[in-house]
């Protein structure tokens, strides 16, 4: 058997790739503060619109929600002035920053953990060595791309593609991760051991990966790019017939009108979206978006501690709305399910192995988990998937953590959703 070689270099483990906030919170991005250029929705009554589209030309079109485009500094003061058009700015998103990076392990080319402590929680199985499932469906993770040589996750892949790139808004067969953020998701969702047996495994090692890089190698991007991500990964699995899981371990802190109608969209035409809670917690009321949205499922995160009997809700795990809390409802700013987000182990962008923490690492545990239920039954809609989830949390429920009362609570939702 082929053996892996070690790879020397240290790198530091990201204490939490996580979600993404609005640049209003943390500055302005080089483009913006440089005045040069401006990604822009344009939207108006229809003659208009064309000669506007004419113009500057169409990075993506959303229909009656108006196009973006990028324009510079005289040509955006020229269309504020058009009384007939309504011009926004695009909202700019970044990776969350307190979340810096703390000295961790080395990557490492063989993993010291094939079936990570997350894995073992979500199977409800400490001694599991492998796990299974996933056939058939695919799983569209949005990040910052996927190395997708990575020898866990190369025979899964089945679609690459960037949304990032500036001269063509949607580039095939490139989704490069300079970052490691995508990388470490994916791993989570189905990491399949590798072709020697001694890799890592995710929950849902036989599902197929939609590589969807919609975020820069600094963990930056722009809102359209990843609606319109959402958007073709719905039409995708339309175009198919297949079943679609879009995991989605990125937010904003206020809610983006682009993405929000993407969310709507794919599921209405029958994709289940997941999303991460956010890493502004311990207070209530800190949920980020798209996570928080009616439409998607919104993870928070558990550590490896047993607090009254359960998994712990992380401190930095964002919360949702207490006035909304106890009603098995989910309504706007609800966090749904929680689980395993600190400390975990998964597939590096260097073709290793290491840890990250966050809401982010949560979020694919229940991507997995979803796809491993729907390929055992897959004429299940979203919605019937999605209320599978909802009774599995159900019957463990988290007590542990600020905010994770009996039921459905504000910290950590109906619960921990598990194979078994």
């Amino acid at each position: 058997m082929k053996k892996r070689t070690k790879i020397g270099s240290a790198f530091m483990s990201l204490a939490l790739g996580v979600s993404v906030f609005a640049t209003a919170a943390f500055g302005q991005m080089p483009e913006q503060a440089a005045k040069d250029s401006f990604r822009v929705l344009i939207n108006g009554n229809g003659g208009e619109k064309a000669k506007a589209q004419q113009s500057f030309g169409t990075r993506w079109d959303f229909g009656a929600n108006g196009f973006t485009t990028t324009v510079n500094e005289k040509q955006y003061q020229a269309l504020l002035k058009n009384k007939n058009l309504k011009i926004e700015l695009v909202d700019e998103v970044q990776l969350d920053n307190e979340a810096a990076a703390k000295p961790g392990a080395s990557i490492q080319a063989v993993p010291s953990d094939q079936t990570p402590w997350g894995i073992e929680a979500i199977y409800n199985d400490s001694t599991i060595r492998t796990t299974s499932g996933g056939d058939g469906i695919k799983v569209a993770v949005l990040d910052t791309g996927v190395y997708t040589s990575h020898i866990d996750l190369r025979d899964n892949v089945e679609q690459c593609k960037d949304f990032t790139q500036t001269r063509s808004p949607l580039v095939n067969g490139v989704c490069n991760d300079r970052n490691g953020h995508g990388t470490h998701v994916a791993g989570t969702v189905l990491a399949n051991g590798g072709y020697d047996g001694l890799g890592i495994y995710g929950v849902a090692p036989q599902a197929e990966l939609w590589a969807y890089k919609v975020l820069n190698d600094r963990g930056s991007g722009y809102s359209d790019d990843i609606a319109a991500a959402i958007r073709h990964a719905a039409d995708e699995a339309s175009r198919l017939g297949v079943k679609t899981v879009v995991s989605m371990s990125l937010g904003s802190s206020s809610k983006d009108s682009l993405i929000a109608s993407a969310v709507d969209y794919a599921y209405g035409k029958g994709a289940l979206v997941v999303a991460a809670a956010g890493n502004s917690g311990p207070s209530s009321n800190t949920i980020g978006y798209p996570g928080a949205l009616v439409n998607a499922v919104a993870v928070a995160s558990l550590d490896n501690t047993v607090v009254n009997g359960t998994y712990k809700v992380s401190d930095f795990s964002s919360r949702g709305n207490p006035a909304t809390a106890g009603d098995y409802v989910i309504q706007e700013r609800d966090i749904e399910v929680s689980a395993p987000g600190g400390s975990i182990y998964s597939t590096s962008a260097s073709g290793g192995y290491t840890t990250m923490s966050g809401t982010s690492m949560a979020t694919p545990h229940v991507s997995g988990l979803a796809a491993k239920i729907w390929s055992s039954n897959k004429s299940l809609s979203n919605v019937q998937v999605r209320a599978d989830l909802q009774n599995r949390a159900k019957l463990y429920d988290i007590k542990g953590g600020t905010g994770a009362g009996t039921g459905d609570d504000y910290a950590s939702g109906f619960g921990f959703p598990r194979v078994k």
